[in-house]
């Protein structure tokens, strides 16, 4: 890839164009491509970029380095950007708008797998069109290790994409599931060799990229809507559990855990 079709989006984040390609490279490697608030805020302005470039037809998304693709949300993080309700909720929203705005890219979206897929960085991967993994990637929301809360709009599109039994597994156990395992639930469209990973996504993007674009536009609006959850939704509800996670000293203790590497002693409190 050419340097001069190369620019940076902060410290961590990376957008190339390569022919009818936009990657997104989620470039912080030494914390295993964890998602810092800078980074979630860099992905519409990646995406507005590629949008309005005629020459890019399909965008792929990659964490840099051989070990993750998105290991989940940068916890080091959050006792400064979520240390108040005023500072959670600006968080989430910008968390919230970044997610929105790649799940209704304009152009087809893959998120190329390999490594750690973790927490925010399966949310991330939900939100593209097609999830292409290597036979090592590792896939896991931890959220009950840590005692926080998922909202609705981020379990959304987990649920309509593998069906609510394989969502509550994965939330309930938090466990890590291999490619194969996520092959299954449907979590992910293909699962391709280590080695061959590159190489396989270049020729899905050349496919992609020959394709008339109002079509590819049009299904991807279509199957969207078909697939939106139903208007009678309890969001106050969902909205409450929530926050109560958030508010609760098991949330606390998961937290600190996390950062001194043992293993949390929750209460449900």
């Amino acid at each position: 890839m050419s340097e001069a079709k190369q620019a940076s989006y902060g410290d961590n984040m990376i957008a190339e164009k390569d022919g009818a390609v936009g990657w997104m490279i989620f470039n912080n490697p030494e914390r295993h491509n964890a998602l810092s608030f800078d980074m979630w805020e860099a992905i519409p302005r990646i995406l507005d970029r590629f949008e309005a470039d005629a020459e890019v037809r399909v965008i792929v998304l990659k964490g840099a380095g051989e070990k993750s693709f998105i290991s989940g949300a940068d916890i080091s993080e959050f006792d400064k950007k979520r240390a108040s309700a005023e500072a959670v909720a600006q968080y989430d929203q910008v968390a919230h708008e970044a997610s929105k705005r790649l799940s209704h890219a304009a152009k087809p979206t893959i998120a190329m797998i390999r490594g750690y897929c973790i927490g925010g960085g399966l949310g991330v991967a939900l939100s593209c069109d097609m999830r292409i993994a290597s036979t090592g990637s590792r896939f896991a929301i931890p959220a009950a290790k840590l005692g926080l809360g998922y909202r609705v709009s981020s379990l959304q599109p987990l649920i309509a994409l593998i069906g609510p039994a394989f969502a509550k597994e994965i939330i309930i156990t938090a466990r890590q599931f291999d490619s194969g395992e996520a092959l299954g639930m449907g979590l992910i469209n293909r699962v391709v060799d280590e080695k061959e990973l590159e190489d396989f996504t270049a020729d899905y993007c050349r496919r992609i990229a020959a394709n008339a674009p109002l079509t590819m536009l049009a299904a991807k609006r279509t199957v969207d809507e078909i697939a939106r959850a139903p208007s009678d939704l309890d969001h106050e509800l969902c909205e409450r559990l929530v926050e109560e996670c958030f508010a609760s000293e098991d949330y606390v203790e998961g937290r600190r855990a996390f950062m001194e590497k043992r293993k949390p002693k929750f209460q449900g409190r």
